[in-house]
């Protein structure tokens, strides 16, 4: 069978996915990459498009009705993750009426921003927000048609280099709100595929993060191509904040945090009440 398996042209979704990419992952179904924006990922799983396919969290609420969670292939923040930078610190009263730069609407890192922004400025709060592609962000605040971004991905490593400060970090909120890794994205499989071949997809996820952990050298030269810029070193320290123990398995810990991420989107009127079911 073919699977059609979607995931993000970045460099840490393609070192998760060089076990399969290099054939070091056996399996007598056909897998092929489909390299997108995760925008254009959450808007596919939308359709039902793709038999597998990266999602945001938080776009998993809306496609949790046609796809199960797969425990491999999720990304966490560990005390880290998306980011609100500026140019100069600014205070909460300039913050509270400030537009921020946001990476899209479906992204985790709009949910989260909006849980920590009521959190701190009151349940009837919410943040003035012009959706921008992400790797643009830090550019438009550089040319002052932003005082401030919501940045993800390697902006999280590079910002300082380009001149920001850090206002507010998600992944340190969360995690001391709750003591939980913060849920970024994960990797989904159809239900109509059935239990047996949403089990296969499930066994080559985890073989194929297991293969490009076993074999990092081999699996980074890959990923770098995707690395937008990155050096070796810069490429290799962000695949290893995203792909590590925790995307082979999530754990229930990992399964906690999502369910509660969504739960409190529900409670603010974000995202609708899911119920999350997990592929093993």
């Amino acid at each position: 069978m073919l699977i059609r398996l979607g995931h993000s042209p970045d460099s840490d979704d393609a070192f998760m996915f060089w076990g399969l990419a290099s054939g070091a992952v056996k399996t007598e179904h056909e897998f092929e990459h489909i390299l997108r924006d995760i925008q254009t990922l959450n808007e596919w799983a939308k359709e039902g498009r793709l038999e597998s396919s990266a999602v945001s969290v938080h776009a998993f609420a809306y496609v949790a009705d046609k796809y199960a969670l797969l425990r491999h292939g999720g990304s966490f923040g560990e005390g880290y993750g998306p980011m609100i930078v500026a140019e100069a610190g600014i205070s909460d009263e300039e913050l509270r009426e400030t537009v921020i730069a946001v990476p899209g609407l479906l992204t985790s890192a709009f949910l989260q921003l909006n849980l920590w922004w009521k959190e701190k400025f009151g349940p009837d709060a919410s943040p003035k927000h012009e959706v921008v592609a992400f790797d643009e962000i830090m550019p438009a605040i550089k040319d002052g048609r932003f005082k401030a971004g919501l940045i993800i991905h390697e902006g999280q490593l590079t910002y300082a280099e380009e001149g920001m400060v850090e206002v507010a970090n998600m992944g340190k909120w969360w995690r001391d709100k709750t003591g939980l890794p913060l849920p970024l994205g994960v990797n989904v499989v159809r239900k109509d595929l059935g239990p047996e071949m949403a089990t296969e997809v499930s066994r080559c996820m985890r073989e194929s993060i297991e293969q490009s952990l076993a074999n990092r050298e081999e699996a980074v030269t890959y990923a770098l191509q995707f690395a937008r810029g990155m050096d070796r070193q810069t490429s290799d320290t962000f695949v290893g904040m995203y792909v590590n123990e925790r995307t082979r398995d999530m754990g229930d810990e990992g399964v906690a945090a999502i369910r509660l991420l969504l739960k409190l989107g529900a409670e603010i009127g974000l995202v609708p009440a899911v119920e999350v079911e997990v592929i093993d």
